[in-house]
Order: structure tokens, then C-alpha cells, then sequence
């Protein structure tokens, strides 16, 4: 993906994260991939997980 395709992603924080600031993370989704990145460092790298692979990540999230 390029610098221009990811500055268009649409983030969003969970709504449990405070105003306050703290350790929070930012989500951002296209049809194939889940974009996650640090939302007090956007500019710094970010992790990209395929579809299957987080949806699959949640599910076991949520199971424990």
C-alpha cells in the first residue's frame, strides 16, 4: 500500500479509549486488510493483518 492510500484510511479509536490520552490504538479497515497503528505516534510504522487472519485474532480475543 502506498503513502497516499494510507493517508486516506478512515482510523478509528475503540469507544473504551478516554479523551485523556493513555495507550491507545487506532483502527483502520479496506475490504482485504486491518491497518492498526499507535494513536500518539500515527506517523510511526503501523501493522497490517489480512481479513482472515484478524478476524481470527478477534475470535480468540474474545474467547479468553
Amino acid at each position: 500500500m502506498s503513502t497516499a492510500e494510507r493517508e486516506r484510511l478512515a482510523w478509528f479509536k475503540s469507544s473504551y479509549s478516554g479523551g485523556e490520552g493513555g495507550e491507545c490504538l487506532e483502527f483502520a479497515a479496506t475490504p482485504v486488510t486491518v491497518h492498526v497503528r499507535d494513536s500518539k505516534a500515527p506517523a510511526r510504522a503501523q501493522l497490517t493483518f489480512g481479513a482472515l487472519e484478524w478476524s481470527e485474532f478477534v475470535q480468540f480475543a474474545v474467547t479468553r
